[in-house]
């Protein structure tokens, strides 16, 4: 059994973000000015907390996030930055490059949700969803190998297993919330759709709890540049394989390091 923190970052700002431009996978664009400003911020957040591993979308402007991060953290020099390209922001087909008010148009005529609208050449929801699993499948295995080798886990003091229930309790609006006796934890850095779609996998597949005070409607908004998600998840090894036998939410979106701002839906 394995317990771990997972705490998922989306990137900072793009010029074409600025701009209010779909991106997607078809335009690889680096942070703007005021995306490394966020990037920054988002590192300095979190820099007393230790990652023990690693992973970002291997498109430029989440490389480029996690690279930041990782530079400004007190405890993860040396540490390897996998990146993935199951990681990559949902494609948005034909309307990549244009305004995301135009795909916002699209979706009204064809009478559903931007979310859930998929512009013809582009990615479904579920074609999304199916990367995600590949992902988590992938990265189960990586945290198993990495930090089961020795038997069974051991709290962040040595005294014992992590429980299963671990890190329950109210949140005090401090960046290791949930993970501050959790000893491993790693770090995602990604993308706004795919965030979007993976948070509602969690709570709708894998039967993620939610804190009572949070809204569904904030559960499954759209994440703001350098917005945080944090999850704890236990993990058991059954006939299908390694599986989360238990999965917390800690906070969603969290912006407590920016600014305040509004963020597109379809970002």
């Amino acid at each position: 059994m394995l317990t771990f923190g997972l705490t998922i970052v989306r990137h900072g700002e793009t010029q074409y973000n600025k701009d209010k431009l779909l991106q997607g996978q078809g335009i690889d664009s680096p942070l703007s000015e005021i995306g490394i400003q966020q990037a920054e911020a988002a590192g300095r957040y979190l820099q007393n907390l230790k990652f023990t591993n690693v992973f970002a979308s291997n498109m430029r402007r989440a490389r480029q996030t996690a690279d930041i991060i990782v530079k400004n953290n007190l405890h993860c020099s040396g540490i390897e930055v996998v990146t993935d390209p199951l990681l990559k922001e949902r494609s948005f087909g034909i309307a990549e490059g244009g305004p995301v008010q135009d795909m916002k148009n699209m979706a009204k005529a064809a009478g559903q949700s931007c979310p859930d609208f998929t512009p013809p050449q582009g990615e479904t929801p579920e074609q999304v969803k199916t990367r995600i699993r590949e992902f988590l499948k992938s990265m189960f295995q990586r945290m198993v190998e990495d930090h089961c080798r020795d038997g069974p886990q051991k709290s962040a003091e040595g005294n014992g297993p992590v429980p299963a229930s671990h890190a329950e309790g109210p949140i005090a609006g401090r960046p290791d919330d949930g993970v501050h006796d959790v000893p491993v934890h790693a770090l995602v850095v990604g993308h706004g759709a795919y965030m979007r779609v993976a948070v509602r996998y969690l709570v709708e597949e894998l039967r993620c709890s939610v804190p009572p005070e949070l809204k569904m409607t904030h559960v499954f908004s759209a994440c703001p540049n350098t917005g945080m998600c944090r999850f704890v998840l236990t993990l058991g090894r059954g006939e299908a394989g390694l599986t989360p036998t238990a999965v917390r939410c800690v906070f969603i979106n969290r912006r407590d390091h920016l600014k305040p701002g509004k963020d597109e839906e379809c970002a």
